[in-house]
């Protein structure tokens, strides 16, 4: 076996140089300055993109109008793609026009496609509104993919010097060239602002902060109305109401729990139908379908209160029937749209814990509470059953039947 000495201040030496790599090559990853690519080309500007650890490199020759450009991201997963797009007429997705890279499934290449996104539904490859060429991809070491390509730039962009830009990256690419939808969360909303083509400069958007307000709000009104209140209506009139002493006031409590939850829950569900009216090619079907129907059977069940037979109306027991089983049907569907609200806005993990700790606990104060009322009840069964006369008619000790 070969052995190698290495001299104390040769180990002091290697020991520094191994510590001030491993200090600074996290910081080069993280900026776009310190990036080559493969065939060393050279851009007069760099930008450390806001969201989705994005980089766009840079020359804009303002006498002939044209922008050569380089975006550098990391598709989420491996097959995924990434896309840099100019909006010429706003700031959002609809209505840019994106280069596409990704790596073609036969060979491993990455290859890039123009892409002209004019709604959400079709999302397909497609020539630009303006001219293009020299684009290329690179793929690098660390996974993230490279484009590059020349961009003429439209006279009335030129004149402002300042163009919408829009960057995203997904997680596979289908048949045709059609793009898995990426996620929806608070970077990939993000990723749009506005290109300073003469200073060389980025600005954010606040759209996508705007809509993530707007989702949390729809997320905590929805939360508390379907998820806590009317789960805990349900329980007090079905347990509160067994002790004779808790009578009418279980009702008020049940009447005051159910109408806050059902004034709250049109107020989720009035802004769950504002953000879908802004993002028309996002669709959850089965979360939309669940809130409609608790809308609909909430709105019966309220109307229902107006409608209420007395107690020894011959309708009565059928009303009961219908006011449970409508009641039930609320809860059950209002706590799982709760949990499919949190697997679309994913938030941060303790939110969900929380509300699963509180369901928890309705759950075992619940059954607590039915073994306690059970025994109640069943005392006052007994109770009657073994007081067969009521009092004694005129001293004489004569039975007298109890009032129905």
């Amino acid at each position: 076996m070969l052995r190698f000495k290495m001299s104390p201040s040769s180990a002091a030496a290697f020991l520094r140089f191994t510590f001030w790599t491993l200090l600074i090559s996290p910081a080069v990853s993280l900026t776009c300055s310190t990036q080559k690519f493969n065939k060393n080309q050279v851009f007069s500007t760099c930008i450390d993109l806001p969201s989705l650890s994005s980089y766009l490199h840079f020359t804009y020759d303002s006498p002939i109008a044209t922008l050569s450009v380089a975006f550098v991201a990391t598709p989420p997963k491996s097959g995924g793609w990434i896309a840099w797009a100019i909006n010429p007429k706003a700031t959002g997705m609809v209505g840019s026009q994106a280069l596409v890279a990704y790596k073609n499934s036969t060979t491993g290449v990455p290859v890039v496609r123009t892409y002209d996104i004019s709604s959400y539904s079709s999302i397909v490859p497609k020539d630009l509104s303006f001219a293009v060429w020299d684009k290329t991809a690179e793929s690098r070491s660390d996974g993230s993919l490279v484009i590059f390509a020349k961009i003429k730039v439209t006279a009335d962009l030129a004149a402002s010097g300042k163009i919408n830009q829009v960057w995203q990256a997904g997680p596979g690419v289908g048949d045709g060239g059609m793009l898995v939808k990426h996620e929806f969360a608070a970077a990939n909303l993000q990723s749009k602002g506005t290109l300073d083509l003469k200073n060389g400069h980025t600005s954010g958007s606040s759209g996508g902060d705007t809509t993530i307000k707007k989702k949390n709000i729809h997320g905590i009104l929805n939360g508390v109305s379907w998820g806590i209140l009317f789960p805990l209506g349900a329980m007090i009139a079905r347990y509160i109401r067994a002790f004779e002493s808790a009578d009418p006031a279980w009702f008020y409590l049940h009447m005051l729990c159910q109408i806050s939850g059902y004034a709250i829950g049109v107020g989720g569900w009035g802004t769950g139908l504002k953000l879908g009216s802004e993002s028309p090619g996002i669709m959850y079907s089965g979360h939309r379908n669940i809130g409609i129907a608790l809308f609909v059977l909430a709105t019966v069940q309220i109307f229902a209160l107006f409608l209420r037979p007395k107690k020894d109306h011959k309708y009565r027991f059928y009303w009961n029937i219908y006011h449970h089983g409508v009641g039930y049907a609320v809860l059950v569907l209002g706590i799982l749209n709760v949990f499919k609200g949190f697997d679309i806005l994913n938030p941060d993990r303790k939110w969900k814990l929380a509300y699963m700790i509180i369901i928890i606990a309705l759950g075992a104060i619940s059954f607590l509470l039915e073994a306690i009322t059970w025994v109640v009840v069943l005392k006052g069964k007994s109770g009657k059953s073994n007081k067969p006369y009521d009092g004694c008619n005129n001293g004489q000790g004569g039975r007298q039947t109890l009032a129905t």
